[in-house]
């Protein structure tokens, strides 16, 4: 007697099952789709009604963390951080005036002078969407750049500065970033000038303000987090390669636009390696071999996923490769930024 098979002999439920589950990975796809609009990555959705979360997806939340983790190291390579809840609180200012709040104007203002090459790039973004009113936006950038500057003489203030230390980095970092998006400068244009301004405001300044606000900010560490930058410029190369059609049909200069693709994901990963690993040579001139060392093995998997995922198909890996790689990238910010404090610098 043969047995029965109760997934065959029962098409009906079957179709059910099979219905569930395709309805179910689509409330999943959507609810990733939502959650990328919301943090300002690509393959969002259109459609949210929500002026909030509008407001909020044009200060790309997802690009916060570099600058946040920025201030880490600065104060890491102040030297004189100790754990006291007042030394927390001043961080924690200290992040949100590099996050969310000129970081987040940073971001509004490069949506807002974008809006042309997002209609052709990434056409759900809610300017050219036209979720949200340019007047709407021209406001929330001029209400975050006025609470920046608020909050930046506040730290200075808290920090005893008798010079505005803090302020003054603000309003030459938001300067840049006007620079970098607006005419007739628009750095971005060129892909040297704007990558490097790029990644300069994700090390160097949130770096030199957690700095400032824990100790003296001196011309070694100013120097030091320029020259770091130029691994940061091979970082925001990578954002290029999303938007390569819509440059090239504008007349941007972007390096992939250049180059071509895979000459500029190479010298993408040759920027980004090379000068961590002279930051190390660095380390290792100061006396810091262990952590030269640390800083090394940190590089090594980095190399590995761009082997694997960037210099294979930059376009379709940037995300995964970005996922994979930058936390080493950052682990290594701090390491230096230890061994500097740890060295006096």
């Amino acid at each position: 007697m043969s047995e029965s098979n109760p997934i065959s002999s029962n098409p009906q439920a079957n179709g059910v099952v099979g219905e569930s589950t395709n309805q179910e990975a689509t409330t999943t796809e959507d609810r990733n789709a939502k959650t990328r609009q919301l943090l300002g990555m690509k393959g969002a959705s259109p459609g949210e009604t929500s002026i909030w979360k509008i407001r909020l997806q044009l200060m790309k939340p997802i690009t916060w963390i570099p600058l946040i983790w920025g201030v880490v190291c600065g104060a890491a390579s102040a030297g004189s951080y100790t754990w006291t809840l007042e030394n927390v609180l001043k961080s924690a200012l200290c992040m949100l005036l590099s996050g969310p709040l000129l970081t987040g104007y940073t971001q509004t203002i490069n949506d807002y002078y974008d809006r042309d090459i997002d209609a052709i790039n990434e056409p759900y973004r809610p300017i050219p969407s036209g979720a949200i009113s340019e007047k709407q936006v021209i406001s929330q950038i001029i209400v975050l750049l006025l609470l920046g500057y608020g909050v930046a003489y506040t730290l200075d203030l808290w920090a005893g500065h008798s010079f505005p230390t803090v302020l003054m980095l603000s309003v030459f970092g938001s300067f840049i970033a006007y620079i970098y998006s607006a005419p007739p400068l628009k750095l971005k244009q060129n892909g040297w000038l704007g990558n490097y301004a790029l990644g300069a405001s994700y090390i160097a300044l949130p770096w030199w303000a957690g700095h400032a606000l824990f100790g003296e900010l001196n011309w070694k560490i100013v120097v030091l987090t320029l020259f770091y930058s130029l691994a940061g410029l091979g970082i925001a190369i990578v954002n290029d390669f999303k938007s390569v059609e819509g440059d090239r049909q504008l007349g941007l200069q972007s390096l992939p636009v250049m180059f071509g693709v895979q000459t500029a994901a190479l010298i993408c990963v040759v920027m980004i390696d090379l000068f961590q690993g002279l930051v190390a040579g660095y380390l290792v001139s100061i006396h810091e071999n262990l952590y030269a060392a640390i800083l090394v093995l940190l590089i090594i998997p980095q190399i590995t996923f761009q082997d694997m995922y960037f210099l294979r198909d930059p376009i379709a890996n940037d995300v995964k490769y970005q996922a994979s790689a930058q936390p080493f990238l950052v682990l290594g910010m701090l390491v230096t930024g230890i061994a500097l404090g740890h060295a006096g610098v």
